[in-house]
C-alpha cells in the first residue's frame, strides 16, 4: 500500500518515460511520502502489440473486406504473418532479440503495408539511408513501418482515435469548451479504453492509494485522464484525484466548469511539489490540518469552481526538489523506434534516455510566441553544476543508463560549460543533449568541450529564417549567428536540430520562400542535420496573444468555460499559410535526407511562388567570416589532452646551436608533435600542467600572459606561433 499513485495517461513516448512522474516521486522521497508510479501508456502499447493482443484486435475489428480500405484489407488477410511476428520484433525493439535485424533486413520476414512503399518503388532508398552496415537503424526503421502499418489498421477499423504519441488529441486541442469531451465521456468505452482500465484496475487494487495524480502533459493525455478518473470515481470512490502537468499549466488556467470535478477533486498549476505535499496532508493527514492549505489548487466548494492559493510557503528550489526516481516504471520495456532514418531526428524515439533539467525556466524569456508570461518560462533558476552531476550519477546508478536528456526550455551555455568540465573531471562516459538558444558564446571551442564531455545533439529554435521577422519575434539572433553556431557544432562532432516556423503575423510570401531557401543552403553546407516546421499558433500566455493589436493579428474568441490556449486568429495581411505546409515540410523531409538540393524551390509547391532574394552563397558567406581572434585576459584555458612525452634535442642553423623540447601528444584518434625553444618549452610543460581539465582552479589568459611575461617577452607572438595552434588545433581550448 502506498499513500499516492503516479500516473501518466496513455500516450506521450515509446522510448523513455516521459518525466513528470519520476521528478515528483523524487521529490517525495525527499519528504518521506510512500508513492508508486505507472507509465499507463507503454503498458498499453505492450498488450496492444503481442500476440494475444493482435488475435484481439483482428478479432475486435469485425473488417467487412468491401468496405474498407485496400492497405488494410491487405493486413487483415496477411493477420497471421503479423500476429507470428508481433512478439520477435517488440523484443528487438526492446534491445532484447538483436540477431533477428539480420532476418528483419534480408526481406520477406515482416509483412508489408503502405509505410513499406517508397522503399518497394525505390529499393536503393535503405541503402542511401543506412550503408552496407548500419544494420541494426536499418532493421528498426523497417520494424517501425511495420508497426505504423497496424496502426494504421487500427485507425480504420478499430479506434479512430489510436495514435503511438497521442489518443484522441483532438478532444484536448483548444476546447473552450468541456461539452465534446463531456458527451465523449459518456459514450462507451473504446477498444483502447477497456485496456487501458482494465490495467489500471489491477495497478490501484495492487497500490491501493488514497490519492491519485494523473500526469497530463499534451492535449493526447487528456481523454485518456478523464476516462481513468471516471473509473477510479465510480470503483474506487474512497481515492482522491488531482490532475496535474503541461496541460492545465497551459490550458486550464481558467477553468469554469464544474462538470470536471465530476471526474477530479483537484487540479493543480504549475510547480507541482509543494501542491502535492499540500494536498497530501490534507487527503492523507487530515487530522493534523487545523486549516487547508493548498498551492495554485482547483476544487469544488459550495457546488462553485473555486481557485485555492492560500498557503504561504514558498516553491520549493531545484536544489532541493530531489533526484527523479525512475523506479516502479518499467525501463527495460520500452520500445526503441526509427521513424525516419536521420540519426538526429531519431534521438526523440530511439534509446532510453534519463531525464533532468538544468534550469527550471528560461534565462531569455523574450520570444513573442513563447509562453514568457507563465511561470514555467518566467520563473529562471538553474541548477548548480555539481549537483546536476551528482543527479546524474544518481541516476546512472539507479537506470543503468548513461543517456541523459536534459529537457531544459533553453539550456544556458555557461551552465553547460560548467557540467561538461564537471562531467570530465569526475572521468564520466555519459551521453547527453539538449535544447539551446543559438547563441554566440556557442564558440567553436566551447562546442569542442561539450562534445569531450559526451554532448552528441543540440535542438534550438531558428524559428523564421527572416532577420526581420526574428527581431519582431525577439529572438536576439540573427541567421547569420546562426549559421556560425551551427557550423561550430557540427564541426566539433555535435549534431544540430532546428525548430523552424511559418505563418508568424506580418509574414509575407516572399519570406516565408527566403525562409525555405537559408533552410535549404543549412543543409546544404552540412552544418544543420535535422528540422521541422511547425506553423504558428497563437497562445493565450504569450507576447501575441495578450496584445494580438501590436501584432497586427484578429483573434476570435469564444467563451472560456474550459481550456484556454490555442487561439484561433486571422493575420491582417490575409494569407493563407497553411497551403505552404505541404510543401515545407515535404522539402525538409527530403533535405534531412540529403538530397534534391538542386530542385528549384518551386518544385515544392503546386501554386506558384516568387523567386528567392536571398544570394544563393549566403549562408556560406556567413561560415566564412574571418572569426575574431583578440586575445581577451579574462578567458579560461584549459587543455582537454593528455600528458605529452618530452624529448630534449639540439638544433643547428648557420653554424648556430641552441638546446630545444620536442612535446609528442597522442590524442584517441590522432597523434602530433611541436618544438620549443627548451627555456619556453619546459615553461609551457609546466603551464600544461597547471591547465589540465583535471584542476578545479582554471587559470585565465591573463594570468598565463602574466606568467609569461615574467621570463620572456611577447606573449601573443607566442600565442600566435604555429606550435601553439597546432595545440590549440588539438585540444588547448579558450573560454
Amino acid at each position: 500500500m502506498k499513500d499516492l499513485l503516479l500516473i501518466t495517461p496513455p500516450f506521450t513516448q515509446l522510448n523513455t518515460p516521459y518525466p513528470a512522474t519520476a521528478y515528483l516521486k523524487g521529490f517525495l522521497n525527499t519528504k518521506i511520502i510512500s508513492s508508486f508510479q505507472i507509465d499507463l501508456g507503454i503498458e498499453v502499447i505492450l498488450e496492444l502489440f503481442s500476440k494475444e493482443g493482435l488475435v484481439n484486435l483482428f478479432q475486435a475489428s469485425n473488417c467487412k473486406l468491401h468496405e474498407i480500405s485496400e492497405n488494410s484489407e491487405r493486413i487483415f488477410i496477411l493477420k497471421n504473418e503479423y500476429i507470428k511476428t508481433i512478439d520477435s520484433v517488440i523484443a528487438f525493439l526492446q534491445g532484447k532479440n538483436s540477431s533477428l535485424a539480420r532476418q528483419i533486413c534480408s526481406g520477406n520476414f515482416l509483412p508489408e503495408a503502405s509505410r513499406f512503399e517508397l522503399f518497394n518503388n525505390d529499393p536503393d532508398a535503405l541503402g542511401y539511408a543506412f550503408g552496407s552496415m548500419g544494420m541494426q537503424d536499418k532493421a528498426k526503421h523497417l520494424a517501425t513501418l511495420y508497426l505504423e502499418d497496424i496502426s494504421d489498421f487500427i485507425v480504420e477499423c478499430v479506434d479512430e482515435n489510436f495514435g503511438f504519441s497521442r489518443y484522441a488529441e483532438r478532444l484536448g486541442r483548444s476546447a473552450n469548451s468541456f461539452d465534446e469531451l463531456y458527451i465523449a465521456l459518456h459514450n462507451k468505452p473504446t477498444y483502447i479504453d477497456k485496456i487501458t482500465l482494465k490495467i489500471l484496475k489491477n495497478r490501484v487494487e495492487q497500490v491501493t492509494p488514497k490519492l491519485i495524480l494523473l500526469s497530463v502533459p499534451f492535449p493526447g493525455n487528456l481523454y485518456s485522464a478523464f476516462r481513468c478518473a471516471q473509473f477510479i470515481k465510480k470503483n474506487y470512490p474512497e481515492a482522491k484525484i488531482a490532475m496535474g502537468g503541461g496541460f492545465p499549466n497551459t490550458e486550464l488556467r481558467d477553468l469554469k466548469d464544474k462538470r470536471v470535478f465530476e471526474f477530479f477533486d483537484f487540479i493543480t498549476l504549475d510547480d507541482g511539489e509543494l501542491p502535492v505535499e499540500l494536498l497530501h496532508q490534507f487527503t492523507c493527514h487530515s487530522e493534523l490540518v487545523s486549516e487547508p492549505q493548498f498551492k495554485r489548487t482547483f476544487r469544488l466548494e459550495s457546488n462553485q469552481v473555486v481557485y485555492r492559493n492560500n498557503a504561504l510557503r514558498k516553491d520549493y528550489k531545484q536544489s532541493e526538489v530531489g533526484t527523479p526516481d525512475y523506479s516502479d516504471l518499467l525501463l527495460d520495456k520500452y520500445i526503441s523506434v526509427i521513424e525516419i532514418a536521420n540519426p538526429m531526428h531519431s534521438l526523440w524515439s530511439d534509446g532510453r534516455w534519463n531525464k533532468l533539467t538544468m534550469a527550471h525556466g528560461c534565462y531569455w524569456g523574450k520570444c513573442t510566441f513563447c509562453d514568457i508570461s507563465l511561470d514555467y518560462i518566467k520563473l529562471y533558476e538553474p541548477v548548480a553544476a555539481k549537483l546536476l552531476v551528482d543527479r546524474m550519477e544518481e541516476l546512472m546508478a539507479q537506470t543503468g543508463e548513461n543517456g541523459f536528456h536534459f529537457v531544459d526550455e533553453a539550456a544556458p551555455p555557461a551552465l553547460m560549460r560548467e557540467v561538461a568540465l564537471e562531467i570530465l573531471r569526475r572521468d564520466l562516459v555519459v551521453t547527453w543533449w539538449t535544447n539551446i538558444r543559438f547563441e554566440k558564446s556557442f564558440t567553436a571551442d566551447l562546442c569542442i568541450l561539450l562534445k569531450a564531455s559526451g554532448c552528441i545533439a543540440v535542438s534550438g529554435g531558428l524559428e523564421v529564417a527572416s532577420d526581420r521577422l526574428l527581431e519582431l519575434i525577439k529572438k536576439g539572433v540573427t541567421v547569420e549567428q546562426v549559421a556560425q553556431v551551427t557550423r561550430n557544432f557540427t564541426e566539433s562532432g555535435i549534431m544540430v536540430h532546428a525548430y523552424l516556423m511559418y505563418g508568424y503575423p506580418t509574414q509575407t510570401v516572399q519570406e516565408t520562400i527566403d525562409s525555405l531557401e537559408m533552410v535549404r543552403q543549412l543543409f546544404e553546407m552540412g552544418i544543420l542535420q535535422s528540422g521541422f516546421w511547425h506553423q504558428f499558433a497563437m497562445t493565450a500566455h504569450s507576447p501575441v496573444g495578450l496584445d494580438p493589436d501590436a501584432f497586427g493579428v484578429i483573434p476570435q474568441q469564444n467563451e472560456i468555460t474550459f481550456a484556454n490556449n490555442d487561439i484561433v486568429f486571422k493575420d491582417r495581411i490575409g494569407i493563407n499559410h497553411d497551403k505552404f505546409s505541404f510543401g515545407l515540410k515535404k522539402s525538409l523531409f527530403n533535405y534531412m535526407h540529403g538530397v534534391c538540393f538542386d530542385y528549384d524551390l518551386q518544385d515544392w509547391f503546386d501554386f506558384k511562388i516568387p523567386k528567392t532574394k536571398i544570394a544563393p552563397n549566403y549562408i556560406s558567406n556567413c561560415i566564412e567570416k574571418e572569426q575574431n581572434f583578440s586575445l581577451k585576459p579574462n578567458s579560461k584555458i584549459i587543455w582537454l589532452g593528455t600528458n605529452p612525452i618530452i624529448e630534449n634535442f639540439t638544433k643547428t642553423k648557420k653554424g648556430n646551436s641552441w638546446e630545444m623540447m620536442q612535446f609528442i601528444f597522442h590524442d584517441k584518434i590522432n597523434s602530433f608533435e611541436i618544438a620549443l625553444e627548451k627555456e619556453k618549452g619546459e615553461w609551457f610543460y609546466a603551464v600544461l600542467d597547471k591547465i589540465a581539465i583535471k584542476n578545479i582552479t582554471i587559470q585565465t589568459l591573463g594570468q598565463i600572459k602574466n606568467d609569461f611575461e615574467e621570463n620572456f617577452e611577447d606573449f601573443e607572438l607566442f600565442w600566435h606561433s604555429k606550435p601553439i595552434q597546432i595545440i590549440r588545433n588539438n585540444g588547448l581550448i579558450t573560454l
